[in-house]
């Protein structure tokens, strides 16, 4: 399963605080030799000021009690640095501490920058050094204090790139802190920001993009709303071609989340189509079992490549989460994918054909007779699928279940009016600004 890691894609796209879920996803499964995990956690907190904590991992893995002398170095100057910083921003830090003295605050950021300079002496100089200690914090791993300090921070600041910068960093730190619901607050304003007509230029745009969507990766397959979120998200015309263009490995995700998403249904069909296209440049197991389904009608390459999906699914960061239920461990997306995946399986096959022989479908199904009975007695039982079995001779007869004219116009319909408010929407965006009369 290391050929299906996609860590190496991902970790260039990410602030190195979130690499570590990750690696510690990777040892745990065991998917790299745990040496090659520990240099690889050592690599990333020499870039930052988590020095203990890269000591014990430097113990770790060569089996000893000392540590080079240049991370005793290191530590020592860091704490120097930390002191300094504290000292700079202490009168703001005091300022903010005291809730008498917030109350004073408004929504004017002019008003507060001359009210903290005529009342107490809190200048741009004290301000700037408020983000410069909590982007210290966060690299030391303190993330609810740099995350405290970020907000108050961006509630100060008018200076817009360094605004942007510290919404960063207050995402990353509720993400480690798995926060999730603020976390997708943030997510969102971020996007509103990326996505403004004023933003820097397209090719910075393109990257933010890329940027967002790999750090919503820990949002959506935590949050209990974040399956549709993410479609939302990576199916809107921009991010998607983001992602054909610089990124087609996020292709596993989507792809995923229309799997479990059963009200995305008809946008199944235009997302198939990217598939197609991008299969030159990425395909996975998921991806592949879509694509044999979908294109191919190939039931038997669509059984092999469930199989696999269920390995990628258990080994991948973001979807092979577990959770603890008494003494037994399951992975909960894995589960509701593997269902999923039947049901498209199950009615794919059930459109071709009428009469359908039980034994077979079990094996299409990649489940034994009796499973396979009782998943189609449970699926038949729930009104989804029109259908009868018959135990005697062991087939499942298909009811014809043809859309009248009415019901065709009426889905087409549909369809129409989502493109069209799309394009209107996209050409709402691509319009000049009218001068004010």
């Amino acid at each position: 399963m290391a050929q299906y890691d996609l860590t190496r894609r991902i970790a260039p796209q990410l602030d190195r605080h979130l690499v570590f879920p990750l690696l510690e996803f990777l040892q745990e499964r065991q998917l790299h030799h745990d040496d090659e995990i520990l240099k690889a956690k050592i690599e990333l907190l020499s870039e930052t000021n988590m020095v203990d904590y890269a000591m014990d991992i430097h113990k770790s893995l060569y089996h000893t009690e000392e540590v080079p002398q240049d991370m005793v170095d290191r530590r020592v100057e860091v704490v120097g640095r930390l002191k300094s910083l504290e000292e700079s921003a202490a009168p703001l830090i005091s300022f903010l501490q005291n809730p008498s003295s917030v109350q004073e605050l408004r929504p004017d950021k002019q008003y507060n920058l001359q009210m903290l300079n005529d009342r107490y002496q809190i200048g741009p100089e004290q301000i700037e050094a408020l983000y410069q200690y909590a982007k210290f914090q966060f690299e030391c791993g303190n993330y609810s204090g740099a995350a405290d300090y970020l907000y108050q921070y961006r509630a100060l600041s008018t200076n817009s790139e360094r605004s942007l910068s510290a919404l960063w960093g207050k995402l990353a730190a509720e993400i480690l802190m798995q926060n999730w619901d603020i976390a997708l607050e943030e997510l969102n304003r971020l996007r509103e920001i990326i996505d403004s007509k004023n933003f820097a230029s397209p090719l910075n745009q393109l990257q933010s993009r890329i940027w967002l969507m790999h750090w919503s990766l820990f949002i959506f397959f935590n949050h209990e709303s974040g399956r549709t979120g993410l479609i939302d998200l990576f199916f809107y015309d921009r991010y998607i071609n983001a992602i054909q263009t610089n990124a087609p490995h996020l292709l596993r995700y989507l792809a995923t989340a229309f799997i479990v998403n059963k009200r995305r249904r008809p946008q199944l069909k235009e997302f198939i189509r990217v598939i197609q296209q991008e299969q030159q440049s990425y395909k996975d197991p998921i991806t592949e079992f879509l694509e044999c389904l979908y294109v191919n009608y190939d039931f038997d390459g669509a059984q092999k490549k469930l199989r696999e999906c269920e390995d990628v699914i258990l080994n991948d960061p973001f979807l092979g989460k577990r959770v603890e239920e008494g003494n037994f461990a399951t992975v909960p997306l894995r589960d509701e994918f593997l269902e999923n995946a039947r049901l498209f399986i199950f009615e794919t096959y059930c459109r071709i054909h009428q009469c359908i022989d039980m034994g077979v479908l079990a094996e299409k199904l990649n489940l034994n007779y009796d499973e396979a009975e009782r998943w189609i007695v449970n699926l038949v039982r729930n009104a989804k699928l029109d259908a009868k079995i018959d135990s005697k001779s062991g087939t499942v007869v298909m009811e014809p279940n043809h859309l009248n004219v009415y019901e065709q116009i009426i889905e087409n319909t549909k369809a129409l009016a989502g493109r069209t408010y799309k394009l209107a929407h996209q050409l709402l965006e691509a319009a000049p600004a009218q001068p004010a009369r």
